[in-house]
C-alpha cells in the first residue's frame, strides 16, 4: 500500500457503531449499509439511493478496503481442506485454512492472529518462527473474507477458529475487534458460538475474553497434565502455570456457561503414557466437579513441523489407543479431532508461512 493508503481506515474492519466514530457525521443507517457494501465486495463510491451522498463522499475520503495477497493456494489431494498463504502490505506470510464441516456446504476458516509466534511451544512450527508482529483487525476479517470468495455455489462460513499463526490473547484487542466484525450481521453475520479463541494459556486474557465475548467459545492446548512435561513442551508454563490456566478457565465457564474445549497432541515416548492419561484425567474429573462443565476433550495425533531437527514423532495407534481407554476407565471420554491437509502443511501445528 502507498503511504496516503496506509493513513486511511480499513473500512473491513470496523462494525457501524466504530464507521460512524471513525467518520463523524455518518448516521448509523447509512454506516450499517455500507459495512453490508464492503462485505458484499461492493464498491463504496458507487452511488446508491438508500446511501446519503454526503455519507458515501465522506467516507470515500477517509476510508479503504485494503487486501491480502494470495501468494499460494494450496488443496489437499486427501481431503477437502485448502491452505492459503496470504502477503501482507510489508512482505510478510500468514496462512489461512478452509476446514470442511459435516453439513454439506459449510466451512470453518482456521485463522492466522499474528506474524509467527512469541511462546515456541515445541510441537508447534509457528512457535519456531518467533513474532515478527501483530495482524491488524482487517488483515485478520481479511482472511474470512478470502476463503468466502472461493467457496462453491451455495456454500457459507458457517464458523471461526482462532487457531491459525499466533498467540490469539497476545493480540486480544484486535482479535476481540474481528469477532465483533466477524458477528455482526451487517458484516460476516457469523454467529459468535461458532467462533472458538485457542490459547497456550493467558489467563488475564481468558477472563478479558470471558467478559467481552461471552458467547465466544474458549479452546485451550494443554500440551500435558503434567507440569514437568508441559512445560519441556510449552515454555508459557514457566509464566503462568497449568494450575492458574485452569483457574481462569473455570471462571470463564462461570461468566459464559460455556465448556472449554480442551486439546492434547500425543507425542510418542514423551506426553502418551499411562501416567500421562492418568493426571489428565484428573484434570478433567476435577474441573468438572468445580465447574459443573464437561470439556471436550480433544486427542490430535502430531503432525510433522517437517524440519530434519523435529524432536518428535506421532504416537502410534496402539499406543493412542491405550492412552484413551486410560482416559475412559475413568469416565473421560474423548473427541478425536481430525486434522486434516498434511499433504499440504495445513494441519494442526504446521503453520510456518512456507507457502
Amino acid at each position: 500500500m502507498t503511504a496516503d493508503a496506509l493513513e486511511k481506515i480499513p473500512l473491513q474492519g470496523l462494525v457501524p457503531e466504530e464507521l460512524c466514530r471513525a467518520v463523524p457525521g455518518v448516521p448509523i443507517d447509512d454506516a450499517r449499509r455500507i459495512v453490508a457494501q464492503v462485505h458484499r465486495d461492493e464498491s463504496v463510491a458507487t452511488p446508491s439511493s438508500l446511501i446519503r451522498r454526503t455519507s458515501r463522499e465522506a467516507v470515500v475520503a477517509r476510508g479503504i478496503v485494503p487486501s491480502l495477497e494470495i501468494v499460494a493456494e494450496r488443496k489437499s489431494q486427501i481431503d477437502p481442506f485448502v491452505k492459503y498463504a496470504l502477503r501482507t502490505h510489508d512482505g510478510h506470510v500468514v496462512e489461512t485454512v478452509r476446514i470442511p464441516l459435516e453439513h454439506p456446504g459449510r466451512f470453518s476458516v482456521c485463522v492466522s492472529s499474528q506474524v509467527g509466534c512469541a511462546l515456541a511451544c515445541a510441537f508447534c512450527a509457528t512457535g519456531r518462527m518467533g513474532l515478527s508482529r501483530n495482524l491488524e483487525t482487517w488483515e485478520i476479517v481479511e482472511q474470512v473474507r478470502i476463503v468466502r470468495r472461493g467457496l462453491p455455489a451455495g456454500a457459507r462460513v458457517h464458523g471461526v477458529v482462532f487457531q491459525g499463526m499466533g498467540e490469539p490473547l497476545s493480540n486480544l484487542d484486535r482479535v476481540l475487534a474481528a469477532i465483533r466484525v466477524m458477528q455482526e450481521p451487517s458484516a460476516l453475520a457469523i454467529d459468535a458460538r461458532a467462533i472458538t479463541v485457542c490459547t497456550s494459556g493467558l489467563p488475564t486474557g481468558i477472563r478479558r475474553l470471558a467478559k467481552e465475548a461471552p458467547k465466544v467459545r474458549l479452546g485451550l492446548s494443554l500440551g500435558s497434565a503434567r507440569r514437568d512435561v508441559r512445560r519441556r513442551l510449552m515454555p508459557i508454563d514457566k509464566a503462568h502455570a497449568l494450575d492458574e490456566v485452569i483457574t481462569a478457565a473455570a471462571e470463564h465457564v462461570a461468566e459464559t456457561g460455556l465448556a472449554p474445549m480442551w486439546a492434547v497432541t500425543l507425542l510418542a515416548g514423551v506426553n502418551d503414557r499411562p501416567e500421562d492419561a492418568q493426571a489428565l484425567a484428573e484434570m478433567v474429573l476435577a474441573f468438572r466437579e468445580r465447574t459443573g462443565a464437561n470439556p471436550r476433550l480433544s486427542v490430535i495425533p502430531y503432525n510433522s513441523i517437517a524440519e530434519a531437527d523435529d524432536p518428535f514423532s506421532r504416537a502410534d495407534d496402539a499406543a493412542e489407543d491405550a492412552f484413551r481407554a486410560e482416559l475412559q476407565a475413568r469416565g473421560v471420554f474423548t473427541h478425536k479431532r481430525y486434522s486434516g491437509g498434511g499433504d499440504v502443511a495445513a494441519a494442526c501445528g504446521q503453520l510456518a508461512a512456507r507457502g
